[in-house]
């Protein structure tokens, strides 16, 4: 076995069944950071983005292309080069697409790299004008834990070593508490994932069942309600293992104690898996990221596919490493190619009607 990236909580196999069960998310297009215009009284002689339904004669509002960019980790300079790359121009300081393109980040603004607050200012304004939406990733969920007290005089996120050391570069550029809390504030406004009109995007994992289960802790906009921080944080309640699926992905035990270590020296006894394919059934299929030399099965309950009929689905997460990105499937793409561990800052851009393939991809050093 060869060393890879990997620092996903396990999440154990009883647990994972209990959430397969509906098909019962909330489509929030219209009410997720949509920051849409209210286009009543327009028309499309006085609007560009507006057109005629030839069969219903009314007016509707033209599906954008998605420009959706993974994974950043801190790395701002990187950004705005994709950001140019892509076509983006600065407009009063906010970057936005001279045809209206609007961009869906994947989470993961923070930890690792070098310019948190150039990502910060540069994200942030997208979103709140309405250029970009964006969704929480693990790493925000983790900052808002790590500043929230708990009820025993600690944080909903251990203050531990590793978890002090990987949240180091954020500390370091908000050293002042005032403006490190507006800006955990701000993570607090990010969905969980979104529902467009063309596709589909969450930071790690789009599974049903956890969305399911945490409709009662969210808002009308996907966000988490301040209990929703505290429960999720409960090892032993149902949201805490429905956020690590959608945040953090699955993890499958490797059979009969065996483990590895990952590239920061830590021995791992789990591996992530290929979730969006059932077809993956044996440890060397499944295993994301890391080489695993292991034809035995794995269990059928970590790997409940994607269904081939759905919305494209786009996550990141995962480190890849492919020097030519291409998609998973002709409705799954994994749009994060590890610039925090020196690979690329990878973008996707989703054409409405348009089969995935590799040649929308994106990406600068």
């Amino acid at each position: 076995m060869t060393r890879g990236p990997h620092n996903v909580l396990t999440i154990p196999n009883t647990k994972i069944s209990r959430y397969q069960s509906t098909n019962t998310h909330q489509t929030f297009a219209q009410t997720s950071q949509a920051h849409y215009i209210d286009y009543v009284g327009m028309t499309t002689d006085t609007h560009p983005k507006l057109h005629k339904n030839p069969s219903k004669g009314g007016i509707t509002m033209q599906t954008p292309i998605y420009d959706i960019i993974g994974d950043i980790h801190g790395h701002g300079i990187s950004l705005r080069n994709l950001l140019n790359k892509l076509g983006y121009e600065q407009n009063k300081g906010i970057y936005q697409h001279p045809q209206g393109n609007k961009v869906v980040f994947l989470g993961d603004f923070i930890d690792r790299g070098p310019t948190h607050r150039e990502v910060i200012d540069t994200v942030r304004p997208m979103i709140d004008s309405g250029h970009a939406l964006g969704i929480m990733g693990n790493h925000e969920f983790n900052a808002i834990c790590y500043h929230t007290p708990d009820e025993q005089g600690g944080y909903l996120r251990e203050r531990s070593e590793k978890n002090v050391k990987q949240h180091k570069a954020f500390m370091a550029t908000y050293p002042d508490k005032a403006e490190r809390d507006y800006i955990i504030n701000w993570f607090k406004t990010l969905p969980l994932w979104l529902e467009l009109e063309t596709c589909r995007a969450v930071h790690a994992c789009w599974h049903e069942g956890s969305i399911a289960t945490l409709k009662p802790w969210l808002k009308e906009d996907n966000t988490l309600l301040d209990i929703g921080y505290v429960v999720a944080s409960d090892k032993t309640h149902p949201a805490y293992d429905a956020v690590e699926t959608l945040l953090k992905g699955v993890e499958t035990p490797l059979p009969n104690g065996l483990s590895f270590q990952d590239e920061a020296g830590h021995t791992r006894h789990d591996i992530r898996t290929k979730w969006w394919n059932s077809d993956a059934d044996t440890f060397s299929k499944a295993s994301v990221s890391t080489e695993i030399d292991l034809d035995e099965k794995t269990p059928k309950e970590t790997r409940w596919g994607y269904p081939k009929d759905a919305k494209p689905v786009f996550f990141g997460h995962y480190w890849l490493d492919d020097d030519k990105p291409q998609p998973q499937s002709s409705n799954v793409a994994c749009v994060d190619y590890s610039i925090a561990k020196g690979g690329k800052l990878a973008a996707y851009r989703m054409r409405p009607g348009e089969s995935l393939n590799k040649r929308n991809f994106y990406v600068v050093d």
